[in-house]
């Protein structure tokens, strides 16, 4: 079977899997610097047949010229592009595109449902898709780490802190512990509360949790939650054969 190639280029790493069909064959995460490299290197070892590029940063042109260099059925995917559901987004200039990718998937596994999903990892956005296909916009706020860099980047006293407890304390004993208090327990206690308010307005109700630190929050969580850290390149490759049909 032919392969598809999606890339997720994020504001930390970019994710890259190989689908045959709707199942991935191949996933791999690396730095923005490896990026060219690693790309190169999938191209080679498995042939795929189009790819799609879902980038938030300014800085992978590099990679997408590659793409289309060598797989004339490279699609770069915006807030503009062909989707399998209605985009009522009025701003689709500023919408990021894996935005876009995950509504798509949401409502392909769960058709029936008003869907919110919910991508932690830089920032935490919140993403609703009705289940009359259409996707209407959410929230965005700060993840954990822009919290915690925030309250020292804007203070002069307190500290960065880069590595956080798998359990912070509810009732930090000391500078550290209070900021990773703060960060995580707040950060869960506001996804809790944009579930309840969303499933109270909305009916036939579910919520999604997805992105880099998912895994993290996931048992954080009060509210009853669908996990699947693969939900954006699920998203993807449907876009992707949307708009590409496979090369004969």
């Amino acid at each position: 079977m032919s392969l598809n190639l999606c890339i997720d280029w994020g504001n930390t790493n970019v994710k890259a899997a190989l689908f045959a069909g709707d199942r991935i064959e191949k996933q791999i995460v690396f730095s923005e610097d490896a990026a060219l490299e690693q790309v190169t290197q999938l191209l080679e070892a498995h042939q795929p047949v189009k790819a799609i590029l879902c980038s938030v940063v300014s800085n992978s042109d590099e990679v997408a010229a590659l793409l289309r260099s060598k797989l004339p059925h490279t699609l770069l995917m915006t807030g503009h592009t062909n989707v399998p559901i209605n985009n009522a987004y009025l701003s689709a200039d500023t919408l990021g595109p894996d935005r876009l990718a995950l509504v798509n998937a949401a409502h392909f596994e769960f058709p029936d449902k008003n869907n919110l999903v919910i991508s932690v990892g830089t920032c935490i956005t919140y993403n609703l898709v009705q289940k009359n296909k259409t996707f209407r916009g959410g929230a965005i706020s700060p993840g954990m780490h822009m919290r915690l860099k925030a309250m020292s980047t804007f203070t002069d006293r307190l500290p960065e802190i880069t590595a956080v407890d798998d359990e912070p304390l509810l009732l930090g004993y000391d500078t550290e512990t209070c900021l990773q208090s703060g960060a995580v327990n707040g950060m869960a206690a506001e996804i809790d509360g944009m579930i309840k308010a969303y499933e109270e307005r909305y009916p036939d109700f579910n919520a999604i949790l997805t992105g880099g630190d998912a895994p993290y929050f996931a048992t954080k969580l009060k509210s009853k939650i669908f996990a699947d850290p693969n939900m954006l390149l699920k998203g993807l490759n449907l876009i992707l054969n949307h708009n590409v049909s496979s090369p004969r």
